[in-house]
């Protein structure tokens, strides 16, 4: 049975889910994955192989429990104190804000019992928040108290030197100290996604083992005994992250580990990021397709939906040739019941068992109620696909009705899908999917929204252009520009945005350079590129010439008429620090 879900009201809850049955669209997705699945699910584990996982039920920890499971142990979750206690190897891998776990850990008693076994200084490795909650307090939504182990407060990146915060993507780190688990990171990157951070000071200086250089030097992880704790995601860190779970997991075995080549990260890279559009095909299979200004129909006389491959082995594949993400989209989904939409749920499943990179996913996250008169908080429909194994969570439709709503009123409500879900989850678990088109006016003053001058004349001798915000898939306009959509879900609580655009989506011309410094300029979170590429030289071109954090391609992926190890070479080649 899975773990319980994490309501709004801060207690556990099971939400619905149908079993899988054979012959169906899950199954077709996820085959060769579930058959290993089964096969690992009959090994035998002595008690000695098991470790204790400490999910409090916030966000999402599938990725931690596979990635134990991959490297041959068996998890438990901790269901009282008394589990905690007895665990021989506990690992506490904190998803979302800090004021909603503490409250969680108080209430059910476990806050106690994870001092007391810490301060024994039992085998414990804390995972992002849960290396944050170990310091005395928290300025996210606070001051909240924090478990007090070690002195500092937990504050948050200071942007307003035009530093991007949330701080999401691969990160060097610098050691200060020797610490067995991490003996394998130096010069690697390895990733992190957080908007709070502790920084180093005399009175913890004991307990740091590595920092990294975001803006100001923070504290990347601490080290003391068996005790040990990082900010960044070792889950999502690839073979990297694999390894430094296998020194916690197995610190016999270190001396007969084959070193990772060593790397030179210095600073934050680059990423790029693989997308993969997941519908039904007339057959009821889940597919990966593409095409032209969102039309992925074949024009032959079958017109069937255009097949490039299966979601869960092409998400494999891309992990195995180095993207830095994979996202998908689900464009067509249960939208009537977005719960029930299993298959999609099955495909996050299967793929974070295997890819461990971030998994972000979009596509029908909103309120809902189903046939029966049930209601369903975005809220509840985010955390099962949390629960599923996606780490971020992308919302197009639903953004732009409530930047919309927003602006017109100038009150934040806290109602809406990017609220409920940052509040609970933290702001860089929420991306806003910005698909707008180019609209050509000859004077700014013709529109009341913010405008870019053209670098040649448009189709009817235009000087300028508007980028106007649209709505399922680009079928349909709203009165809204993509510069206020942005500036407008930042306010309301978005950590990053994904910006499409429709007139170069298909196209392989390139990124639309104006309208990603228009977004970049206007905003102090992170910006994923996306629409337009068509050779390498286009990724190089959008990370020279805009403050992009990521650039994100499809169709030339699948077809592969682009690998990504072409541009992980390429951007090295022009200087651009990459994960390689």
């Amino acid at each position: 049975m899975e773990a319980p879900a994490f309501s709004s009201t801060g207690r556990y809850r099971l939400l619905p889910c149908r079993p899988l049955s054979r012959g169906s669209a899950a199954w077709s997705a996820g085959k060769p994955y579930f058959e290993r699945r089964i096969s690992l699910s009959v090994r035998a584990f002595s008690e000695d192989s098991t470790v204790t996982l400490l999910d409090y039920g916030a966000g999402n920890v599938r990725s931690v429990r596979n990635a134990i499971r991959h490297l041959g142990f068996d998890v438990k979750y901790v269901n009282k104190p008394e589990d905690i206690l007895n665990a021989k190897l506990l690992v506490f891998p904190g998803v979302g804000a800090f004021a909603s776990a503490m409250h969680v850990l108080t209430d059910n008693g476990l806050a106690e019992a994870l001092c007391t076994y810490i301060e024994k200084d039992r085998p414990f490795l804390g995972i992002c928040l849960g290396l944050q909650l170990l310091f005395e307090s928290s300025e996210e939504n606070g001051p909240v108290k924090g478990l007090g182990l070690i002195p500092g407060v937990v504050g948050r990146f200071d942007s307003s030197n035009g530093l991007r915060v949330p701080h999401i993507g691969w990160n060097g780190v610098q050691l200060t100290k020797e610490s067995g688990i991490l003996h394998d990171i130096e010069g690697q990157h390895i990733y992190f996604v957080h908007s709070y951070r502790a920084l180093p000071s005399d009175a913890n200086r004991d307990w740091v083992s590595s920092t990294c250089n975001y803006g100001d030097t923070f504290i990347a992880s601490i080290s003391r005994g068996n005790v040990h704790a990082v900010q960044f995601h070792p889950e999502k860190s690839g073979e990297v992250g694999l390894a430094l779970l296998r020194n916690f997991l197995c610190p016999s075995t270190k001396s007969k580990l084959k070193r990772l080549a060593s790397g030179k990260a210095s600073r934050l890279a680059k990423r790029v990021i693989a997308c993969l559009d997941v519908r039904a095909n007339d057959s009821g299979d889940l597919v990966v397709t593409k095409g032209d200004q969102y039309d992925v129909r074949e024009h032959t006389d079958e017109n069937e939906v255009r097949n490039l491959g299966k979601p869960v082995e092409l998400a494999g594949q891309y992990y195995s040739d180095g993207a830095d993400e994979v996202t998908f989209l689900n464009i067509t989904g249960f939208r009537d019941f977005p719960l029930g939409d299993l298959p999609m749920l099955q495909v996050l499943r299967y793929t974070s068992e295997n890819v461990f990179v971030p998994l972000a996913v979009g596509g029908g996250i909103r309120d809902f109620t189903d046939a029966n008169g049930r209601y369903y908080s975005c809220l509840e429909v985010a955390s099962e696909y949390f629960r599923s194994g996606a780490d971020k969570i992308s919302i197009g439709s639903d953004a732009v009705y409530a930047a919309e709503t927003y602006l017109k009123t100038g009150v934040k409500t806290g109602q809406s899908s990017i609220e409920q879900i940052s509040t609970v989850y933290g702001k860089q678990a929420v991306v806003v999917s910005i698909d707008p088109r180019r609209l050509y006016v000859k004077s700014p003053e013709e529109v009341e929204f913010k405008t870019v001058k053209l670098r040649s004349p448009g189709p009817h001798g235009e000087h300028y252009v508007w980028y106007q915000c649209t709505i399922n898939g680009g079928r349909e306009g709203r009165p809204i520009g993509a510069y206020e959509l942005a500036k407008a879900v930042e306010e309301l609580g978005a950590g990053e945005i994904l910006l499409n655009c429709i007139d170069c989506d298909g196209q392989g011309q390139g990124f639309d350079i104006d309208l990603i410094r228009l977004i970049t300029d206007a905003v102090s979170i992170p910006v994923i590129a996306s629409s337009g590429a068509g050779a390498v030289e286009h990724f190089s071109e959008v990370f020279q010439k805009t403050s992009a954090s990521a650039a994100l391609a499809a169709g030339i992926f699948h077809r592969r008429e682009v690998p990504i190890l072409s541009v992980k070479k390429h951007l090295l080649e022009n200087g651009i620090e990459v994960r390689s």
